[in-house]
């Protein structure tokens, strides 16, 4: 629908700040996550999982595993093999719209390593499984687990990206030379070395961006069932993917076709990426289901979440920022490098932070260059807002230091360099095209909303106290892509309710709601008609899940197309019920009226479709509307973040006591879920900042960080009030100006905390605290400026 009419339904419909329909379900117990499920003759799995970072397989002695009570079956690589389970096929993509041009240097092959659901050869990472145990009860399982026996033979290991490159590093992949999975380019060489060489300012940075992991608060899980008769398999789990592509990858990695194969999700309890690429135990759970012949369900431990879930981040970077006397910006350069970990699932994070590096600045000359490198540690993929927040987080503290380093105000400097509302659309430097927005607006919004000019008092209220306060501003854009096709189907059933089938899938972000939301606007129905249905295979024939910013852009654009399909069907319909060509009939609120004064609502509708023998054969069948869409076009969603802290100089402990954000969605379906998308977004962007970081032995790649002792949340008392403004200036590449909302709130928050923490502790000379920004990094960096 391209005009966003609003009549009966306009309370429940777009704008409407609606309470989330399946909070009740949720909060009292009433979800159905994958380990709720318990079909007749279930029994259980447990993984073995490797204790070495890099190790030779020479044997595994499973005798006294399947003499343990209870124990059914133990599985290892060569029972997969036999069995001809497939490598799972990532597809890691390194390229394509909307994201800026990576050029690869000539000659150069990209490296994407194959991965086994069960190694038998070799072990790449601490916590990779290599034999799964099935048994009557999970107790038993276990038990069993631990008695299987693997012979290693312990190898030389590398955890760090900068290392895995460097001459003689041990070799993740022996067919991967020097552990280089992908190097590329971006932007002009030349033209930015002219830049930096008229330049009368240059600011240098380099930063090592901490690891992270999603933790969310239901840990993966699977639960496998086979049915001999058809032989077909069935796959409950959860995955951000959604179910169409998780089937996809099934039926890869079993060797069958994927009509052999049934994909459904329950609820999911978080992912923020987490769960985005497919993991072994997918395909391991249902293929034991086959060889025991009874349904088989795994869950993961915590501990196992922490070794094996996939990690997020990990990016070192160089870069330098070019500025004119007066502060304006001339170019900008620089080297990143991945850490991909043991395996390549995605090139996403790096692709996208090199299209975004220069942010929401005019700055002519740009040139990175991008490196991805293999590493014996759990693979990476691709944690909230991937590879924006890290691109985000360079440019805006090259910005504070230039300010500090060069005397120019941090605000002022900004609103020099930003792009202008009038040169929409803009090209940026690397061939990225903003396609509309309002950048000035949205910082003066922040500034005005953590009244910026009121800090002083604030300090000197502060410093009474023996605190160093601090404040700072980050400004932030996005570009969100994701799998291009999603579609939308609408029925009206015989009780007249409408039922909508979406290829997208939540875990969290109220698709339940904003979804019917869209429905309720456009088909000017009640909030109470429409049933929402998804996450089956069986019912959902495409689609892509939720990742990336795509659900809202790419799923209005379908329920759009399906809303003016069922209209036009239902039209027609009730033309030959009323004796009237279509174009003659108007249809509002639910109902198919005639010019004189005759109507059928949908559900009439729908009964003439079921019923009237005269109806031509295209028109007879349920009423309903389809909307298929391929959309490449990128979404850009941006805003401004400030934060401000107050940081005890004794002990290094930071408190972040005022957070303001502006972010602009284009068009806001529910704002009071988009308030919340942006809140816990900026929580994890906190996290990030202040305490998150896998940590990993360098010697011995072992995991330090494999428990909540050892990786650290934001609990409540980290978290302060967190204002959030919702903005609309409508997005011109969407048929209805949506932008993106899910992920904004983390893109700026790491550069707004350590901005702030360095402004608060100016005075001592700190130039910067690497993340996270831990009360003892804070101290050591007091303590190393006062020394230096």
């Amino acid at each position: 629908m391209a005009d966003n009419r609003r009549g009966q339904a306009s309370a429940t419909g777009i704008g409407a700040s609606i309470p989330r329909a399946e909070d009740r379900r949720l909060v009292t117990g009433k979800g159905r996550y994958t380990s709720d499920f318990a079909p007749d003759g279930l029994c259980f799995a447990a993984m073995v999982r490797s204790p070495h970072a890099h190790a030779r397989i020479r044997g595994i002695d499973t005798a006294a595993a399947r003499a343990m009570p209870g124990v059914l079956a133990v599985l290892t690589g060569a029972e997969a093999a036999a069995d001809g389970l497939q490598p799972i096929p990532h597809n890691p993509e390194w390229r394509g719209p909307p994201d800026a041009e990576l050029r690869l240097p000539d000659g150069f092959e990209v490296f994407v390593s194959p991965q086994p659901p069960l190694p038998s050869e070799t072990v790449r990472h601490v916590g990779e499984a290599v034999a799964m145990v099935v048994a009557e009860t999970e107790a038993q399982a276990l038990d069993a687990a631990e008695q299987v026996l693997v012979d290693y033979e312990p190898l030389a290991a590398v955890t760090d990206a900068l290392t895995a490159l460097e001459p003689g590093a041990p070799l993740v992949w022996p067919a991967c030379a020097g552990n280089l999975a992908l190097t590329c380019e971006v932007g002009d060489a030349a033209a930015t070395e002219r830049a930096f060489a008229s330049a009368a300012h240059v600011v240098r940075f380099q930063t090592q961006i901490n690891r992270i992991t999603g933790v969310p608060m239901e840990p993966r899980a699977a639960l496998g069932e086979y049915d001999a008769a058809s032989g077909r398999y069935t796959l409950r789990t959860s995955s951000g993917r959604g179910v169409v592509q998780t089937r996809e990858r099934l039926a890869i990695t079993l060797g069958v076709p994927a009509e052999r194969c049934r994909v459904v999700f329950g609820d999911m309890g978080g992912n923020f990426g987490t769960r985005n690429a497919y993991s072994p135990e997918y395909t391991l759970v249902p293929w034991a289901a086959r060889r025991v012949g009874r349904p088989v369900k795994w869950t993961a431990s915590r501990q196992e979440c922490f070794a094996s879930d996939w990690q997020g981040r990990d990016l070192a970077v160089s870069a330098e920022l070019a500025l004119d006397a007066d502060g304006t910006f001339l170019g900008l350069r620089g080297t990143n490098t991945s850490n991909l970990g043991a395996h390549c699932l995605y090139f996403w994070p790096l692709r996208k932070g090199l299209s975004m590096m220069q942010g929401v600045y005019r700055i002519p000359a740009v040139h990175f260059c991008g490196r991805a490198a293999y590493t014996h540690t759990t693979p990476t993929a691709v944690y909230r807002s991937a590879g924006r927040p890290e691109a985000i987080f360079v440019i805006e503290r090259l910005i504070d230091l230039a300010a500090a380093e060069c005397g120019f105000d941090r605000v002022d400097l900004r609103r020099r360099n930003l792009i202008p509302a009038d040169a929409m659309p803009f090209t940026t430097a690397v061939g990225v095209t903003y396609d509309s927005g309002d950048y000035a607006a949205g910082m003066d919004a922040a500034l005005q909303e953590a009244d910026w000019p009121g800090f002083a008092q604030r300090r000197a209220e502060s410093a009474a106290r023996g605190l160093c306060r601090g404040i700072a501003i980050a400004n932030y854009i996005e570009i969100t892509s994701g799998i291009p096709r999603e579609r939308a189907e609408l029925r009206v059933c015989t009780d007249g309710s409408i039922e909508l089938v979406v290829g997208t899938t939540s875990s969290g972000q109220g698709h339940e709601t904003s979804f019917p939301q869209l429905v309720c606007e456009w088909l000017g129905v009640p909030f109470e008609a429409v049933r929402y249905v998804v996450n089956d295979t069986d019912r959902v024939v495409a689609g892509g899940g939720s990742h990336s910013g795509r659900s809202m852009r790419l799923a209005s654009i379908a329920i759009g197309d399906a809303v003016e399909a069922l209209v036009a069907r239902a039209k027609a319909v009730a033309g030959h019920a009323l004796g009237l060509p279509p174009e003659r009939l108007a249809y509002a609120d639910g109902v198919v009226a005639a010019p004189d004064g005759r109507s059928l609502d949908l559900r009439g509708v729908a009964d003439v479709a079921a019923t009237l023998n005269s109806l031509p054969e295209a028109l007879r069948g349920p009423l309903e509307g389809v909307g298929d869409i391929v959309n490449r076009a990128g979404g850009y969603p941006y805003g401004s973040h400030v934060c401000e802290v107050e940081v005890d100089p004794d002990t290094g402990h930071v408190q972040i006591v005022g957070w303001a954000g502006v972010d602009d969605v284009g068009l806001a379906i529910n704002p009071m879920i988009l308030h919340g998308q942006a809140q816990g977004a900026v929580v994890q962007g906190i996290g990030q900042a202040l305490l998150e970081a896998c940590r990993y032995d360098a010697a011995s790649g072992q995991l330090l960080s494999g428990s909540f002792m050892d990786y650290a949340l934001p609990r409540a008392d980290t978290v302060p009030n967190i204002e959030t403004v919702i903005t609309e200036v409508p997005a011109s590449s969407h048929p209805h100006g949506i932008r993106p909302g899910g992920e904004g709130g983390t893109t700026p928050a790491l550069a707004a905390v350590v901005n702030a923490i360095t402004h608060a502790l100016a005075d001592y000379g700190v130039r910067h605290v690497e993340m996270p920004t831990t009360p003892e990094a804070v101290w050591r960096a007091i303590r190393e400026a006062r020394t230096s």
